[in-house]
């Protein structure tokens, strides 16, 4: 049996990039919000830029023009008709699958205008990331709610609010309390039938790390875990639960890979990237070949499909993914 070891989950585009190169806490709710509106009952909502947005009722027909929009969305049962990037939403968001005649309205960031005034929507939901004058356009179709697609310093205080907040605009403010509800009790120890993190090789206090990063598709969000995600938080409180204690690393450099040493691997990167950046992309590799946990076979890629910048229902997913791989 092994003595104390580092959980590592770690984004496969940087870190394969970095080797070819060299040779928690519950986080706060937020204010309460307002009782849900009654059907055809006007009300005001503030969103992420301070702007007040006005709705004679809850909004049914919604564009969202980031992913987590999106998957909040469908998690409160409110299929958008458009979304930014159908199929990579699809290749990389799979715990909120999109209906088939949901419509592709462009880029994230730079969307169709034209694409989305042929929906006649009652909202677009946005992020900082629309320019002003992008903005001012989709205003002149529909009202527009910006919602801050992260914060570093309250990932997950960030999720809870832009739930809250896609709740109060559809008039699904219930659902929305009770999607946090349950993203709040669950607990992979808690799971019946499921094994603690630390029944593989280590005793059950070893600390863990976290480092996710999307890869070229999604490169706006190419950022770890730690920096912004609820996936940076939440894992760790998780494990927490199961008697670990979280740790992040924050090595770029082929030194901050060597520096883990006795190490469970655990990445993530998805088959629109192309070859496994691992398994194929450093084969042959000398210093991936000398990291100890690569020799003992200690390396598990998470399955595709988690989007670690999403939601409650991607965050779980991505919770019992890495707890599988070291019940594993």
């Amino acid at each position: 049996m092994r003595g104390r070891r580092i959980v590592v989950a770690l984004g496969a585009a940087v870190a394969a990039l970095a080797l070819a190169a060299c040779g928690t806490t519950e986080a706060p709710a937020g204010s309460p919000a307002s009782p849900a509106p009654a059907s055809g009952e006007g009300f005001t909502v503030t969103d992420a830029r301070g702007a007040q947005i006005a709705f004679d009722g809850p909004a049914t027909r919604a564009v969202g023009l980031e992913w987590n929009v999106v998957e909040h969305l469908i998690s409160l049962g409110v299929m958008p008709v458009g979304v930014s990037d159908v199929e990579g939403y699809g290749a990389w968001v799979q715990a909120e699958p999109l209906s088939a005649d949901v419509t592709d309205v462009g880029v994230r960031g730079e969307p169709s205008v034209e694409a989305i005034a042929a929906l006649r929507p009652d909202v677009v939901f946005a992020t900082p990331d629309v320019n002003e004058g992008a903005l001012g356009q989709l205003e002149a179709i529909a009202p527009v709610v910006v919602v801050r697609d992260a914060d570093a310093s309250d990932p997950i205080g960030q999720m809870r609010r832009n739930v809250e907040l896609v709740g109060q605009v559809t008039g699904k403010q219930a659902e929305a309390g009770r999607l946090l509800a349950e993203f709040d009790t669950a607990s992979p120890r808690g799971r019946s039938g499921s094994r603690t993190p630390g029944s593989r090789g280590a005793g059950s206090r070893s600390p863990t790390a976290t480092w996710t990063a999307a890869g070229s598709r999604s490169a706006r969000h190419r950022r770890r875990a730690g920096d912004g995600g609820p996936a940076g938080a939440r894992p760790g409180e998780r494990v927490a639960a199961a008697g670990r204690r979280e740790l992040r690393h924050r090595h770029h450099r082929r030194e901050g890979l060597t520096a883990l040493g006795d190490a469970e691997f655990i990445y993530w990167t998805n088959d629109v990237e192309g070859p496994d950046p691992f398994v194929e992309g450093l084969a042959g590799n000398a210093v991936w070949e000398s990291l100890p946990f690569v020799q003992a076979g200690d390396v598990t890629r998470l399955p595709d499909g988690i989007w670690m910048f999403g939601g409650p229902a991607s965050m779980r997913q991505y919770v019992d993914a890495v707890t599988a791989a070291l019940a594993g």
